[in-house]
């Protein structure tokens, strides 16, 4: 064979069988919520729906009948029932209004339960050994008492109230007691440094703020009142800042430097009239009164606003937890979650359906990596959330839970926050459980919710996310529009989903909304991420952000695909795939290592991961340069930053560093020499 023949064909990519091993198998046995839903639907609509790809289908091609008949079938509450589900003449960029007419309100869904002794909450801290447990009742009785305060101060239906919070017991508190009143909330967590808090809060002029006095994190106390200062005065309409003893007793916090500052106690106290607490009393608003107000990551300019709507958000949720993840009164359900990320809003939402809620704050690692795991085991956990990549710490630190731990009532473990690799799902069946629900779950804080994750009623397969959710009308397109099967594609959204944001913050005329979705494929919905949707499962496998897409000599690919393969080496600890164009417009790709403890970066590895990457993959997927970095970026919610780095690499500067968890990493990307000169 010619070398020119043999290298055509080694720079040919390989054709790419997805692999399809099983991993788990729903009980046959077992009646879930989905199959309960399936048969209402069969019933109703008079069908045969054998599975959950055809109930997937028709609930695709009848999106206003399947959300009609699960408002139903999850019970939600209204005052006044809707008029229609939704116009179907208006596309999805049409941002079309839900369940014209209807009256409700999300806490009163979310507080409607009998069942008064039962944990609602249970709250604990790193480094504390007391669990705090908070009943349905109690957690009624103190919302009221919340509600009522705030209304003396004068919140009313639209006002802003926000939480610069951990995820704690008071942060539920207060978000439910806002949205009693119809007031719209918004929250940050304590890691958030003051110019991310203001980037965001000061767009959306708060009148209420809660927040703490110090947060403990990886052991140390972070004293919080210098920065809350800083953040109150760069607010000029705050009313009232009501700060909660979190780690310190009253007597030693100093609130003198806060201007209408009080503590927690005293605020509840002008709530109560003498010794009585309120009624409890819920606003009745539309379906599309706003929520919540949530941000995008701020990484390449100022975030975006996003407002989601009260009754979006609860049915969207609501579908997640009864249909997808059949999650009950008898579940007990934590995920590890900032108060400022929307898997908090997600995890409190499940307080619907009567399952208790687990609220833990600190360091996922401290006192030891076994600390979540404890409390499985402790509270009778049955469904643990997490990112992934606190799995793949576990993994290369070889913890084997599975010795160490019972984890009798676990039945499902959720990921999401980055791609979760297939060797992490090698790891979660032989060391952690093997009867597990290994559920990855994709969407995003743009729409509160999934796109796309896990299913009681089909099996997993190894690196796939299971199937895409009921009336998520996802496909993978090319660059033509067109869909495509078993390829790589832009994740895109063709039909009207209730939990899209209606509107943006400040963007009077849409043109900020239209530009952030349906500026690439008008009137189609693109998520800025980039998949493959397996033909024969219906799995998904999640490659990188589109916008970070990598597209040397005309093969386009997500960097999730360079990470599964280059973050299976021991040696290394942490990747980074981005792009680097030159003066004409051609693009290299550069890969950052981050080496593992006492591993070293060298010629002979360089060479062993350009050598899988063309096996696995092709010779164009190979990067052009492999370089070693003492830190990779991330921003707060834990998601790899590949668009900062690009930007500073291509000599551009990245204003808004509030947005990384640790935003000293980018400095290492300034002036390499080996970039110089491209």
């Amino acid at each position: 064979m010619s070398k020119k023949k043999k290298k055509e064909e080694e720079e040919e990519p390989m054709e790419e069988i997805m692999e399809s091993k099983v991993m788990w198998y729903p009980d046959s046995k077992k009646i879930t919520q989905m199959d309960l839903f399936r048969a209402r639907v069969n019933t109703n609509h008079g069908h045969n729906l054998a599975n959950y790809n055809e109930l997937y289908q028709w609930s695709v091609e009848f999106y206003p009948e399947f959300w009609g008949e699960f408002w139903d079938f999850s019970g939600i509450v209204c005052s006044r029932m809707y008029d229609e589900v939704i116009d179907r003449s208006k596309g999805i960029a049409d941002v079309p209004e839900w369940f014209h007419g209807s009256r409700l309100n999300y806490a009163e869904n979310l507080l409607k339960l009998k069942d008064n002794d039962k944990i609602a909450l249970y709250a604990i801290r790193e480094g504390r050994e007391n669990v705090e447990k908070v009943t349905f009742e109690e957690l009624k009785r103190d919302v009221a008492l919340y509600a009522a305060a705030m209304r003396k101060m004068g919140i009313e239906t639209g006002d802003r109230v926000v939480g610069y919070l951990p995820n704690c017991i008071q942060t539920v508190e207060a978000m439910l007691a806002a949205a009693s009143i119809g007031a719209i909330w918004s929250a940050t967590s304590p890691d958030f440094g003051v110019n991310g808090v203001l980037d965001r809060f000061s767009q959306i002029q708060p009148k209420l703020i809660f927040s703490v006095e110090a947060v403990v994190y990886n052991g140390k106390e972070h004293s919080h009142l210098e920065k809350l200062q800083s953040v109150v005065k760069g607010l000029p309409d705050l009313k009232k800042v009501v700060v909660i003893p979190y780690v310190l007793p009253k007597a030693k916090i100093d609130l003198s430097k806060i201007p209408n500052s009080v503590f927690l106690d005293d605020f509840l106290a002008t709530g109560k009239v003498g010794d009585q607490f309120p009624q409890l009393e819920f606003e009745q608003l539309p379906f599309n009164h706003p929520l919540y107000i949530m941000y995008s990551s701020g990484t390449t300019g100022a975030p975006k606003c996003m407002v989601h709507s009260a009754g979006g958000t609860l049915i969207k949720h609501l579908s997640e937890h009864i249909l997808h993840g059949n999650t009950t009164n008898t579940d007990v359900v934590m995920y590890y979650t900032t108060a400022g990320w929307m898997m908090w809003n997600w995890l409190v939402t499940s307080i619907a359906t009567g399952a208790s809620v687990v609220l833990y704050d600190g360091s996922p690692l401290v006192p030891s990596p076994n600390v979540l795991w404890d409390l499985v085991d402790r509270l009778g956990i049955t469904i643990l959330g997490t990112g992934a990549k606190w799995l793949a710490v576990l993994e290369e630190k070889n913890l084997k839970p599975r010795e160490t731990h019972n984890l009798p009532t676990l039945h499902t473990i959720l990921s999401t926050g980055s791609p979760l690799k297939p060797q992490s799902y090698d790891y979660v069946y032989e060391h952690i459980k093997n009867n597990v629900l290994l559920g990855s779950i994709s969407g995003g804080t743009d729409i509160i919710s999934c796109f796309m994750g896990q299913n009681v009623s089909i099996p997993v397969y190894r690196g796939e996310i299971q199937a895409r959710n009921l009336a998520m009308g996802v496909e993978a397109w090319n660059e033509e529009g067109k869909a495509v099967w078993g390829e790589s594609g832009e994740l895109v959204c063709v039909i009207p989903l209730p939990s899209q944001p209606t509107h943006f913050w400040n963007d009077e005329d849409g043109s900020k909304y239209q530009k952030a979705y349906f500026s690439k494929f008008p009137g189609i919905w693109a998520h800025g991420d980039y998949c493959k949707i397996n033909p024969k499962t219906g799995g998904i496998v999640m490659l990188g952000r589109s916008d970070g897409t990598l597209n040397p000599n005309g093969v386009r690919f997500g960097s999730s695909e360079i990470y599964n393969i280059v973050e299976s080496f021991e040696d290394v600890s942490d990747s980074l795939c981005i792009p680097q164009y030159n003066k004409d417009g051609e693009e290299r790709v550069i890969l950052f290592l981050k080496m593992n403890n006492n591993c070293t970066f060298n010629n002979d590895l360089v060479k062993r991961i350009k050598d899988s990457i063309r096996v696995a993959l092709s010779a164009r997927h190979v990067p052009s340069l492999i370089l070693e970095t003492k830190g990779i970026p991330y921003t707060i919610s834990g998601k790899k930053v590949e668009v900062a780095v690009k930007q500073i690499i291509a000599g551009k500067e990245v204003a808004h560093r509030g947005a990384f968890s640790n935003p000293q990493s980018l400095d290492l990307y300034c002036d390499i020499p080996e970039l110089q000169n491209y």
